[in-house]
């Protein structure tokens, strides 16, 4: 037996199996009685373990969430460049990069708001009243003020205010989908369980949080606020340490290896001018500081922070709101997506999907409790109204039933039990009027279902006269009370055996089945011995939560991606597979329930997990080691869900990813992002957004790093030659900071390339520099160092001055780079079409903003004070046009040469190569 021990305020127990306690053992271990505590005991009590309720966070003022913002590396690269800019007294620099600063902490202070709004405490959990039993009074006494050793009453529509052991029951079902994933209400009883039953199969008891849809009930509570179920999955969102992001963990490496080989860069040039040029230091090191200035991209962190902000209102705009920023991207590399299957995948509303009577097997489509759709046997449809066996079926389930459909703004709805909802759409399809039914066959008596006999049954009269029963109920006990099966419009005796297969054949679909049976009689009432034996079955309603239409879909294009959908669900492993196979996810049989992943260690676990697509009756921590496990392997996750028991997985995740609308405040808590619309199919969109996220920073990258390339080699191609710079460190600080900047900012906005969810998902530890970068670095360098300094050199040569070579170098740089861009938007497709010259309104306001500016560096007589420059002639205009008309032809001629070299090694070796050199195995369908 239990001890009663009593503990500090907000101090958690370790959990007792109270399940598997008696309800008299209960009663003890926390000296309660059948007539509940006395006033004066409850707050003795509530002094000793607290109020019930759960730990509190402290909300953060906006303030403070607007200073976090700041809180990222790549913000910090722009402060530091601001502080730069201002010590070398570059104020308009200064100013803008602070603007970029501001404007993304509002960016991301604005979209964080709008999911807070959302997301206000997990104690929205808790019911705010309960009634009890206090000196043996009736009370409703505030939630918060229950303690151990109180019993609880529960009726119909109560929220469950704590952790109760049942002690009484009649007819009690529970919904219990946001704690276990069950997604129809679970039966009740008063008797123990053994003390290794999973959460979902505890019925002697009703947890905090779920809700009470049938039936009346008592109980003692036996844990309050922290100690409840609930409150441990809390305390386990508390351990859970989230992760760092890929991006985030590659752009801190690049960042290192990039300024390292600037800094050597810079030493092994400043050295090399003055021990064999003979440069003067002084001179050398404001060579070395426009080396730094040419070398650093200083427009990067605002191309990648503002590119990873228009992401996340792409997929604001989608239904999926981002709470940060960072998590864009990470979708983008996701492998493998954990979802949850109630609500999620499914839509949480029941449905009838088959019907079996003694002459036919009959499907049922429709999606959840909108009463259209069609009945079919064998692939062809049928009219119900032409088969008097299937409407008198249809009929009784109807009638026997105590819950009602609704329609509110377009949505259906079921006030009552969802499978009895289930059952009315099925009645609506097959032509029948529920309210025009019990109209004309009334309802005289009735027997509540109740879990110790397993039915319910309903007495009406006909207009003649006549009496009849309708009973529905667990299948196996309504056949055994049954002695005929009705036939076309005749009885027969029953056979036994034809309706247990029928049962099983269901059942292994993943069906939850009742039974109809009905009885002629002429009782004035409804007596349990009138409907114990004679009666005759008419048929069996197959049940199920049906995947959302546009989920399947959904599932369909992320495994066309390379990525791997998990179900993992509180429910049956049948149910499981029977939706996985309708969703097309599973591809093996194997099934690992809680109980089989409790007996693997989690070397083990991580294994076999990647090779199991579906896990059911699992619990909170089941989910949680399965994430981990995947992890292990190095996957990237993305975890699913709307139920408290997902919370601890979500936050473990890579990508938490919760339900919005039907998802528990927990579980949105602990998410990275919430959708709005509940939908499985936003997700898919949201990995295409982060796709797309990630190949337009790519291409950002792209873009900028060889320009400035371009000006260090052609800085430290002078120092070589002996010469002048060919740009002066203020011209260069023009360029990245206006052209550079503004050009590379038109990539943020490229719309997703076509074979993007064609592709396998990138490794979580692929480099920001790959091969392809360091390639193109070196490759497309060079090209503008030959045409910066080659145009410098022969415009000098040829009698120019200084000033207007630098001028005429300085507007190559520019115009190549526009040339350059439209050959950077696409990396693994030719530029040079219709679509690609044309370019994106955002390309084309990009290029005309550039080219106005720079005609007003190059002419504006205020910039040659600022500058030094000097107008450029029609001649040397078209000089430099058609410099970027060849840059972009070499640029094209090259991405064919490795297209072509990218199939020949694809189709000789079977493997797909990315543009940046990377093999990686082609993933079959769903791997």
């Amino acid at each position: 037996m239990a001890i009663f021990q009593p503990r500090k305020p907000g101090q958690p127990t370790n959990l007792q199996p109270w399940h598997a306690l008696s309800a008299d053992d209960v009663l003890a271990s926390r000296n309660a009685t059948r007539h509940g505590l006395s006033d004066q005991e409850a707050r003795k009590r509530l002094g000793q373990f607290g109020p019930n309720q759960l730990p509190q966070r402290k909300a953060r003022s906006p303030l403070v969430r607007f200073l976090v913002q700041f809180n990222n590396l790549l913000i910090y690269v722009l402060l530091s460049a601001a502080i730069l800019t201002a010590a070398l007294a570059h104020w308009a620099d200064t100013v803008v990069i602070l603007a970029v600063a501001v404007v993304n902490a509002v960016i991301g202070f604005v979209q964080e708001g709008k999911a807070e709004k959302a997301l206000q405490a997990i104690k929205q959990m808790l019911s705010p009243h309960a009634t009890v039993l206090r000196d043996a009074q009736r009370k409703s006494v505030p939630a918060e003020d229950l303690v151990p050793g109180d019993l609880v009453l529960l009726e119909p529509g109560d929220k469950v205010p704590a952790d109760i052991r049942l002690t009484q029951v009649r007819g009690v079902r529970i919904q219990e989908a946001a704690l276990t994933g069950e997604s129809v209400p679970v039966d009740k009883t008063v008797d123990p369980v053994p003390a290794s039953t999973p959460l979902a199969d505890r019925t002697s008891m009703a947890y905090a949080g779920s809700l009470v849809a049938a039936g009346q009930g008592a109980g003692i509570v036996v844990e309050t606020g922290p100690s409840m179920e609930v409150g441990r999955i809390s305390s386990m969102l508390t351990e859970v340490e989230k992760l760092a992001t890929p991006l985030l963990h590659q752009i801190n490496i690049f960042a290192r290896w990039l300024t390292v080989a600037i800094l050597l860069l810079a030493c092994v040039v400043f050295v090399f001018g003055l021990v064999l040029r003979g440069f003067e230091p002084a001179d050398m090191f404001m060579v070395v500081v426009g080396l730094a200035v040419a070398a650093i991209p200083e427009g990067l962190p605002a191309i990648l922070t503002v590119t990873l902000a228009i992401g996340v209102q792409r997929m604001a705009a989608r239904n999926a709101i981002t709470r940060r920023l960072p998590a864009v991207d990470t979708l983008g590399s996701v492998s493998i997506i954990c979802s949850d299957k109630t609500g999620t995948l499914t839509r949480n509303e029941m449905m009838v999907g088959s019907v079996a009577t003694a002459d036919h097997s009959f499907l049922v489509s429709g999606t959840g409790y909108e009463p259209r759709g069609k009945f079919s046997v064998e692939g062809r449809p049928i009219t119900p109204g032409h088969n008097p066996l299937l409407l008198e079926a249809t009929r009784a389930a109807a009638l026997c039933n105590d819950s009602a459909l609704s329609n509110k703004a377009g949505h259906w709805t079921v006030e009552g039990d969802p499978m009895e909802g289930a059952l009315l759409t099925a009645a609506v399809k097959a032509g029948l009027d529920p309210t025009v039914e019990a109209g004309l066959v009334p309802r005289i008596d009735v027997i509540p279902f109740d879990a110790a006999h397993r039915f319910m049954a309903t007495l009406h009269e006909r207009p003649s006269g006549e009496r009849v029963i309708y009973l529905k109920g667990a299948p196996e006990q309504v056949i055994d009370m049954c002695a005929r099966q009705r036939n076309g419009e005749n009885d027969q005796p029953i056979d036994r055996k034809y309706w247990n297969a029928r049962t099983e054949e269901m059942a292994a679909q993943g069906q939850r089945v009742l039974a109809v049976a009905t009885k002629v009689t002429t009782s004035q009432e409804l007596r349990f011995s009138d409907v114990e034996t004679d009666l005759t079955i008419l048929g069996l309603f197959g049940l199920i939560d049906p995947p959302r239409e546009e989920a399947i879909a959904a599932v369909s294009e992320c495994q066309s991606a390379g990525i791997r959908i998990k179900m993992i669900t509180g429910d049956h492993g049948g149910t499981a597979q029977a939706i996985a196979r309708q969703l097309g996810l599973i591809n093996k049989t194997d099934v690992l329930t809680g109980r089989d992943i409790d007996a693997l260690s989690d070397e083990i676990l991580a294994e076999r997990a990647p090779d199991v697509d579906i896990f059911a009756r699992t619990s909170p921590e089941h989910k949680l080691r399965l994430v981990q496990a995947f992890q292990t392997n190095g996957h990237v996750i993305a975890m699913t869900g709307d139920g408290v028991n997902d919370a601890p997985a979500l936050k473990q995740a890579n990508v938490g990813i919760a339900m919005g609308r039907n998802g528990t405040e927990a579980a949105k808590e602990a998410a990275e992002m919430v959708l709005t619309d509940d939908n499985f199919a936003s997700i898919d969109a949201a990995v295409r957004e982060g796709r797309t996220v990630y190949d337009n920073l790519k291409k950002a990258i792209v873009f900028l790093l060889p320009v400035n390339g371009g000006e260090a080699f052609a800085i430290i191609a002078a120092i070589l030659m002996g010469s002048a710079m060919p740009i002066t460190p203020l011209q260069i600080l023009w360029v990245n900071m206006v052209s550079s900047v503004g050009l590379a900012m038109a990539l943020a906005f490229e719309p997703a390339e076509a074979d993007i969810m064609k592709r396998p998902p990138r490794p979580a530890d692929e480099p920001m520099l790959s091969a392809f970068l360091l390639w193109r670095i070196a490759f497309v360098s060079a090209l503008f160092v030959l045409g910066i300094y080659g145009i410098f050199s022969w415009t000098l040569a040829n009698g120019s001055t200084l000033e207007e070579a630098r001028t005429y170098a300085v507007n190559t740089l520019v115009v190549m780079e526009v040339f350059y861009l439209f050959s950077v938007r696409y990396l693994r497709a030719p530029s040079l079409t219709l679509i690609g010259i044309r370019g994106t309104r955002a390309v084309l306001i990009a290029v005309a903003v550039v080219v106005v500016l720079q005609l007003v560096f190059t002419y504006a007589p205020f910039m040659e004070a600022f500058f030094e420059t000097r107008p450029v002639d029609f001649i040397h205009a078209v000089e430099i046009i058609g410099v970027g008309v060849v840059l972009f032809a070499i640029l094209e001629i090259e991405k064919w040469i490795r297209i072509r070299i990218i199939r020949h090694r694809r189709s000789s070796d079977g493997r797909t190569v990315s543009p940046g050199g990377m093999k990686t195995p082609i993933r079959e369908r769903g791997q």
